[in-house]
């Protein structure tokens, strides 16, 4: 068994607990490591009052899923979590010493650390879309698209395709009308793949959304809908990866290797943070993954 960690120095810290980092903390607490859990508290999933796509949670609140998974972690004895934002972090000795700090002052050192601390979508500036968010505005077909079968389903194009991506990939759950300012912005495949699956296509600007996701255009027309989906602009919520210098990819997440370690030795990254997928299934899978990876690591294992 490993010996009691100091106070303030532990075998892995992990940026981020929501459902990547805890998954990522629980390989690495079965396998007797010390580890430190720091976590803000606002995950990305915050507004949704169900969770889907996840075998053996089907339809609970995500805050739910989170707090069972919490509890269970803390039975573990060599885990601590800390309410708190990490704001900076450096590499004190290449691939096997770290520092981090966190906004309240305190500073805590590990031998590895895992990056889950997710993205922070920021939505179009439309009136009543905020409010909406993760109820009857969402991004993901797969965590809600079942539940608006055969509905009337909206899009804002707000890609840089127009929507015409996002529009077709919902064909499959319901009749899409593709709200676009610029249709000049879809090619002509796209669009002749729109007409055939009926997708209507509207270039009226959206003034703002009411009642549950009615459109309320420019020229005084409403759409009413039973949902809308948009493709967030979305950001790594803290610059901790730059600080240490791993590289980024063009999508804006931590690049990563099949075992999820970024380009700095003993930093490893999962979650949105590393794949901005917006899955919770995704999420925990890659977690657990970068817990097995790290604990390898730890015993010079990984290759």
């Amino acid at each position: 068994m490993n010996a009691p960690p100091s106070p303030d120095r532990y075998d892995v810290i992990i940026i981020g607990g929501s459902y990547a980092g805890m998954s990522a903390a629980l390989q690495l607490v079965r396998a007797r490591r010390s580890v430190l859990v720091i976590d803000a508290g606002t995950p990305r999933n915050r507004n949704s009052l169900a969770a889907h796509g996840f075998l053996g949670q089907e339809g609970l609140h995500p805050a739910d899923i989170a707090s069972q998974a919490r509890t269970e972690l803390m039975r573990y004895p060599t885990l601590t979590w800390v309410e708190g934002k990490a704001v900076s972090a450096r590499v004190l000795e290449e691939g096997t010493s770290f520092d981090v700090g966190c906004e309240d002052g305190r500073t805590f050192t590990a031998n590895r650390l895992v990056l889950a601390y997710g993205v922070t979508d920021t939505l179009p500036s439309i009136d009543g879309l905020a409010e909406r968010w993760g109820r009857s505005v969402f991004h993901c077909p797969y965590c809600q698209g079942y539940e608006l079968y055969e509905g009337n389903i909206g899009v804002i194009g707000c890609a840089d395709d127009g929507g015409a991506g996002q529009a077709l990939l919902l064909c499959d759950w319901g009749k899409i009308t593709l709200f676009c300012s610029n249709p000049d912005s879809i090619d002509a495949e796209q669009r002749e793949r729109l007409d055939e699956c009926g997708v209507v296509v509207e270039s009226e600007r959206i003034l703002h959304v009411e009642e549950a996701a009615t459109v309320a255009l420019e020229g005084g027309r409403k759409v009413a809908l039973d949902a809308l989906f948009l493709l967030p602009h979305s950001t790594l919520s803290s610059d901790i990866a730059e600080q240490l210098g791993c590289e980024l990819m063009d999508a804006g997440c931590i690049t990563a290797d099949s075992a999820k370690q970024t380009t700095v030795p003993g930093v490893f990254t999962c979650g949105d943070a590393g794949r901005m997928a917006g899955s919770i299934a995704l999420a925990v899978g890659e977690g657990a993954l970068v817990g097995v990876a790290v604990h390898r690591s730890l015993l010079g294992l990984l290759d």
